[in-house]
C-alpha cells in the first residue's frame, strides 16, 4: 500500500526544508500532498527567501483525510502562522492520536509542537537558537531526533533537511529504500546513508 505524507506550507516557510522534503519523499514513492495553511487559503506560498511555491490544496480540504505522516517545515514567520492556526494544531494532534507519524524541523518544534504542548513527554530537537523555548528535559542536540515512543521526528534546520527526509523515508519505506535514495544524492561525509556498516564504511554513524 502506498504511503502518504501531508506537507504543510505557510507564508514564510523555509523553502529548503519544504522542497527537500517534497523531493526526497517523492523519490521514495511516498505520495506527497502539499497543503496551504495561509489565512486566506492562497495556493501560492511566498517562502522565507521570497521563493514562490504552488501547493496542491488548502488544508481545510484535506483536514479529514488520513496520512501516514504530517510534515511541518520551519521558517520563523511560517512557524508563527502554523502556531496560530487551530485547524493545523488539531490536525497534528489527531495524526498523533491516530498512531501516525509527526515530523517538524527548524523553528516548528519550538513554536508549534512545544508552544501547544502537543508532545509533553517526547524528546525533540529544533533550531538551536530556539532551544530555550523547548523544555530542558526534552531537548536533544542532534541533527535528527526520533522518539519512537511517540512517533515524532524533529530536526534542526535547512542543513539537516536531507537527514530529516531520509529518516522519514526509513520509517515509512525501510532502511533499504533510504539507502537507495541516499546513494542518488552524493552525500557529504558524515551524513548517515543507511548502508550497512562494513570495513569500508566506517565513517557512517
Amino acid at each position: 500500500m502506498t504511503k502518504s505524507a501531508l506537507i504543510c506550507l505557510a507564508p514564510g516557510s523555509e523553502e529548503i526544508e519544504v522542497v527537500t522534503s517534497i523531493d526526497l519523499l517523492t523519490r521514495a514513492n511516498i505520495k506527497v500532498t502539499t497543503a496551504s495553511v495561509s489565512s486566506d487559503g492562497d495556493l501560492t506560498i511566498t517562502c522565507s527567501r521570497g521563493v514562490k511555491l504552488l501547493v496542491d490544496t488548502p488544508l481545510i480540504h484535506v483536514a479529514e483525510k488520513i496520512f501516514d505522516i504530517i510534515v511541518i517545515p520551519g521558517g520563523l514567520q511560517g512557524s508563527q502562522c502554523f502556531q496560530n492556526n487551530t485547524l493545523l494544531i488539531e490536525k497534528i494532534r489527531q495524526t498523533h492520536l491516530d498512531g501516525h507519524y509527526v515530523a517538524a524541523i527548524c523553528a516548528a518544534p519550538a513554536l508549534v509542537l512545544e508552544y501547544h504542548n502537543l508532545f509533553p513527554y517526547s524528546n525533540m530537537t529544533g533550531y538551536p537558537t530556539l532551544k530555550d523555548q523547548i523544555a530542558a528535559h526534552k531537548w536533544v542536540d542532534k541533527r535528527v531526533c526520533y522518539d519512537k515512543r511517540y512517533k515524532l521526528i524533529t530536526s534542526q534546520g535547512p542543513g539537516t533537511a536531507i537527514d530529516f527526509s531520509l529518516k522519514i523515508i526509513e520509517l515509512l519505506q525501510g532502511a533499504q529504500k533510504a539507502a537507495e535514495i541516499a546513494k542518488q544524492l552524493i552525500l557529504p561525509p558524515g551524513i548517515y546513508d543507511y548502508l550497512p556498516l562494513t570495513s569500508n564504511n566506517n565513517d557512517h554513524q
